[in-house]
C-alpha cells in the first residue's frame, strides 16, 4: 500500500481537493514528500486555487524548493499563468524574490511568457525588478526577447513611469 505522503500528493496532483481534505485529516504530513521528492503542493493542479488554497491553509510551505531545479511554487505558477493561485501562494508567505538555480525570479518566468497579470502581481512585490538572471537577463529583457509586447511594454511603463 502506499504511503499517506503518496496518496496526498496522487490526489493533489490529480486535483482532487476531497481526497486531498480526507488525507489531512486523516493525519496526512502536507508537507511530506512523494517517492519523487516532492510535497504535495509541489505537484498540485496549480489552476485549482481551492486545492492550493487548501493545502496552505494546512500548513504547506509555499518556499519549499524543487530538489533538481531550486523551483519553488511559486516559480511554477508564475511561469503557468495562475494569477489566482500566485496570489495565494503570496497570502501564505511565498518569497517572490527566492531566485531559480540560474537566477530567475517568478517575475522573470512571467515576463518569459508573457503573464500580464501575474506580472502586474509580482513586480510590487519583487524587491528589484530590474535585478538580472545569471545570464544577465532581466524581467523586462526575457518579455522583449520573446516577444511579449504587452507585458514589456508594462514593465517598462513601471520601471520608467516618465
Amino acid at each position: 500500500m502506499a504511503c499517506r505522503s503518496d496518496l496526498l500528493c496522487n490526489a493533489s496532483a490529480c486535483g482532487k481537493l476531497e481526497e486531498v481534505l480526507d488525507l489531512l485529516k486523516a493525519g496526512a504530513d502536507v508537507n511530506g514528500l512523494n517517492e519523487f521528492r516532492r510535497t504535495p503542493l509541489q505537484v498540485a493542479m496549480l489552476g485549482n486555487t481551492e486545492l492550493v488554497r487548501a493545502l496552505l491553509a494546512a500548513g504547506a510551505d509555499p518556499n519549499a524548493r524543487d530538489h533538481i531545479l531550486n523551483l519553488t511554487v511559486t516559480h511554477d505558477a508564475a511561469r503557468e499563468g495562475f494569477a489566482e493561485t500566485v496570489r495565494e501562494l503570496v497570502n501564505h508567505g511565498a518569497d517572490v524574490n527566492l531566485a531559480d538555480e540560474i537566477g530567475n525570479l517568478p517575475l522573470h518566468l512571467a515576463a518569459r511568457e508573457g503573464h500580464l497579470e501575474v506580472v502586474r502581481i509580482l513586480l510590487d512585490l519583487t524587491e528589484d525588478p530590474r535585478r538580472t538572471n545569471q545570464q544577465g537577463h532581466t524581467a523586462l529583457w526575457l518579455a522583449r526577447d520573446f516577444n511579449r509586447a504587452e507585458t514589456a511594454d508594462f514593465i517598462e511603463q513601471y520601471l520608467d513611469p516618465e
